[in-house]
Formats: structure tokens, sequence, C-alpha cells
């Protein structure tokens, strides 16, 4: 009987572990685009990049478009910073986003 508990104990630790080790690890990001009257702004191309240098634009790590809700997102594998570039029609605006592991960030935009 003792038998049976400690291989019931020890089934029991290996479980708890295996289970620990799968851990959540995404980062989300949804950046939201709105207008200076805090309407949400469609259509608008939002690039998620690495900036290397002063007033050089690293590799762009992600891009998209916003929906009707002025609302793009983004899923990556480990947290990074990013610069946000967000670009509709002539008018432009930039921000930086922060992904945290297992947690969605949202930036929002203003476009002017």
């Amino acid at each position: 009987m003792k038998t049976l508990i400690k291989i019931g104990s020890a089934l029991s630790l290996v479980l708890l572990i295996s289970s620990s080790c799968n851990k959540n690890t995404a980062c989300g990001a949804s950046v939201v685009c709105k207008d200076a009257n805090g309407a949400p702004v469609k259509g608008a191309t939002v690039l998620l990049y690495a900036n290397i240098k002063p007033n050089v634009d690293g590799d762009v790590k992600a891009q998209g478009v916003t929906d009707e809700n002025g609302k793009v997102s983004f899923v990556f594998k480990l947290p990074a910073i990013f610069d946000v570039r967000a670009t509709v029609n002539s008018k432009k605006a930039t921000g930086i986003i922060k992904l945290e592991e297992g947690n969605t960030v949202q930036q929002d935009i203003i476009i002017q």
C-alpha cells in the first residue's frame, strides 16, 4: 500500500512539473489608431519595428492595417520593445510599445 502511495505522489509531482513547463510566453500587441477627436481611424497602416540607430528604421517586425474600430493586433513569441508608426493618407503618428510575456498590451496612437 505504501508503494502505491509513493508511486501516486511521484506521478502527481511529475504532472505538476510538466504542466508548469508549458508556460504561455505569447506576447500580444494591439494598436488602436484614433484621430484628434478620439474617433477610430480605419485603414491606417501600422508598422512595428526595431529602431537600431537614430533616424534609421530597423527591420520591420510586423505590419498590419486597422479595422473599422481603428485596431490592429499582433502576436509575438517573446517580449520586446518596438517602435510604432501609423500612417493614413498624408497623416502619421509614432509611438513605442513594450510587449509583456503572457499578456496583450494595447497602445493608442493619435494620428494627426
